[in-house]
């Protein structure tokens, strides 16, 4: 993650995420398989950790992952930047679109401009500014109507708040209680969901936070001796959650043309989760890397010995991020129940 300190919930919410922006190879737009009906000449993600495919090793911050055992079932072991075994979310949701297997990093030194047409990672200091950067890039590329077409056919997805939540709030505690702190999250949400249709966004996903209580790390830290899910901090992400929900409908009736879908991840994550049996999972309390208790990026992973042998067992890789086998399955059950709402 690319955590920048600031001075209000915008600052810290959207400075430390990604967008993960695809394109049609050639410049064609595509017509999703599942949805013959419509053409979608691009998807666009927002996130944080969960869906980096490398920027995090371009840019000045701790949380690395350009290290064994990252990266141990990618293309024969290569660590790459992603934080997980293997592929990422952004990944398979280019794939299962049709787009392509990876997405490289866009802040890579290797990217061609052209390689911004298939497929590339954009990691944002300031989203809203860089974006609109971003998108001078491409018309340099694509043309004035090409881009105004991809801006405004595009999937956009976002991944919002789960950072805040999990880690700021809990140095924040002080100032604000949880009622008024979803607030002030939810309103820099909107904010942002808003500017970003200003700069063309019609069809809007946003990713629920998931249950975060049930982390490896939430669990040992507030878990208790049991080291049983934070119920307090579950119900946090529940409350911010339905308040996001409700938003999402009054700006869909808000906003011309607009189409925002609450995408749960919460309910997705905890049914891995409660039941693992079903999905083929056996540990759910534990990451792969290490212990799975602290460990994520540098802080103990690194070459540790205690590393599972067989990662498919284990819903979280780290601490704090899921395998490579969970990603999959939740990004196909995502894309499978909630975008024939973009349509």
């Amino acid at each position: 993650m690319n955590f920048q300190p600031g001075n209000s919930v915008s600052s810290t919410s959207f400075i430390i995420f990604s967008v993960i922006i695809f394109f049609l190879n050639d410049g064609c737009a595509m017509i999703l398989p599942k949805y013959e009906t419509d053409q979608v000449p691009a998807v666009f993600v927002f996130g944080d950790s969960i869906v980096d495919t490398g920027n995090n090793n371009h840019i000045n911050t701790l949380i690395k992952c350009n290290f064994p055992p990252y990266g141990k079932d990618f293309q024969g072991g290569i660590p790459t930047g992603r934080f997980s075994n293997g592929r990422v979310p952004s990944d398979f949701i280019a794939e299962e679109l049709g787009l392509k297997e990876l997405l490289p990093a866009y802040l890579d030194s290797n990217l061609q401009l052209q390689d911004l047409l298939s497929g590339s990672a954009l990691s944002l200091s300031d989203q809203l500014e860089m974006f609109k950067n971003y998108i001078k890039k491409i018309k340099a590329v694509a043309g004035e109507d090409r881009v105004a077409s991809i801006l405004s056919k595009g999937i956009y997805m976002l991944s919002i708040g789960t950072d805040d939540m999990a880690n700021t709030y809990f140095v924040r505690m002080f100032q604000y209680d949880i009622n008024s702190y979803t607030d002030l999250m939810l309103n820099s949400s909107l904010s942002f969901l808003q500017e970003l249709y200003a700069l063309g966004a019609r069809r809007i996903g946003v990713l629920s936070i998931p249950a975060i209580g049930c982390l490896p790390v939430q669990r040992t830290l507030r878990g208790g001796l049991q080291r049983s899910c934070s119920v307090s901090l579950n119900q946090a992400a529940i409350l911010f959650n339905s308040k996001l929900s409700s938003q999402l409908d009054n700006l869909n009736k808000k906003l011309p043309a607009a189409k925002l879908v609450y995408m749960d991840m919460y309910y997705r994550l905890l049914n891995l989760i409660q039941h693992p049996t079903e999905h083929g999972f056996e540990v759910v309390d534990n990451g792969c890397c290490g212990m799975g208790d602290f460990e994520a990026g540098f802080l103990f992973c690194a070459y540790n010995p205690n590393t599972c042998k067989d990662d498919t067992k284990y819903i979280f890789w780290d601490s704090y991020h899921p395998t490579e086998q969970a990603y999959a399955l939740l990004t196909s059950q995502m894309i499978e129940n909630t975008f024939h709402k973009f349509f």
